[in-house]
């Protein structure tokens, strides 16, 4: 049965997008924890599984059901669109712990044998201890498993954003739902979820709703958020196929040629609107290198720009496209 938000015209005017560090720390954990389910993340799962055996996830493993409910408190909605891990976790640290034993008996219930457990019953006795020791660990989970290739998955998602956030301007916000994921509809005012298991409907009382792309959250979009926290949407980012890996050579030798190799590189590599840094980590250039070639593009009218949060993101004109793109091109 899917799962509903019902909307009305003051939702609408709420509804906004977010990115969340803290999210995906705790979606890492959960990756981390089912590996076998994850089949893009397998070259980050071989790399951070020395760094990981430090970590004591058992904690978290407990609130993190199979499938159930899993706690809103240890990653709520950010606040803002840019919003840091450590404004994030500072924002955790800060929740009244009376707010939060009933979210821990709820994911608790769902993880069999988990609510008579003796770690079970620890964390509902004193849920100021355990608000306490879950920050840390989720800090320190951060550290471990997403801080250092947050560069690249942030500028992964400001990409996503920056995309749909035209696409609503072009299409509207009913047809952006069913770009974002197939398992997402929009009827009468009602945004529905298919495979989402819990409760079935929520009315969002002017609230709004916050859409949040995901590294970790493919294949699945994920929703939620019981009060006092707005509801959120989490959906799969664009372009995780090639996250982890390194792209094969696909800049035309013709194109080379005519631009040079490491200019035409930068083209061919704006598959997704990026930026400065992320390109240079992508193709192993300095920045200093990248932010010239990137002049030279757009002045060119290969490449236009706009800035978006921290950074300038780049991408493709229609002249670029049909450069760098095989089926815009005439044989070599």
């Amino acid at each position: 049965m899917p799962f509903h938000l019902h909307f009305d015209e003051s939702d609408l005017l709420r509804c906004r997008f977010a990115l969340s560090p803290l999210w995906e720390t705790q979606a890492a954990v959960r990756t981390l924890l089912r590996p076998g389910q994850h089949g893009y993340h397998q070259p980050w799962l071989r790399r951070i599984r020395s760094a990981a055996a430090g970590l004591d996830l058992a904690p978290l493993r407990l609130l993190m059901p199979e499938s159930g409910h899993n706690p809103d408190f240890l990653s709520p909605p950010p606040v803002g669109p840019y919003t840091s891990f450590e404004e994030e976790i500072a924002g955790v640290r800060a929740i009244d712990p009376l707010l939060i034993r009933e979210d821990l008996a709820l994911a608790l219930t769902d993880q069999p044998g988990a609510l008579d457990s003796p770690a079970g019953r620890a964390m509902l006795a004193d849920p100021a201890r355990t608000l306490r020791e879950l920050a840390a660990l989720m800090e320190q989970a951060w550290q471990v498993l997403v801080e250092p290739d947050w560069p690249r998955l942030r500028a992964l998602l400001e990409a996503d954003i920056a995309y749909h956030s035209r696409r609503l301007a072009e299409v509207g916000f009913a047809r952006l739902l069913g770009e974002l994921s197939p398992q997402l509809s929009w009827t009468d005012s009602t945004l529905s979820l298919v495979g989402m298991r819990g409760r079935h409907s929520r009315v969002l009382g002017g609230q709004g709703l916050v859409l949040m792309p995901s590294v970790f959250a493919w294949p699945d979009v994920v929703s939620g958020y019981e009060p006092p926290w707005q509801p959120a949407v989490i959906y799969p980012a664009r372009g995780i196929g090639s996250l982890w890996t390194q792209p094969a050579d696909r800049t035309p030798q013709a194109l080379a040629r005519l631009l040079g190799r490491a200019r035409a590189d930068v083209l061919c590599a704006l598959d997704e609107p990026a930026g400065t840094s992320a390109l240079a980590h992508r193709l192993g250039l300095a920045p200093s290198s990248v932010s010239e070639h990137l002049s030279v593009l757009r002045a060119a009218g290969l490449l236009t720009s706009r800035r978006y949060g921290h950074q300038v993101l780049y991408e493709r004109t229609p002249l670029g496209i049909a450069l760098a793109v095989p089926e815009h091109r005439a044989p070599e």
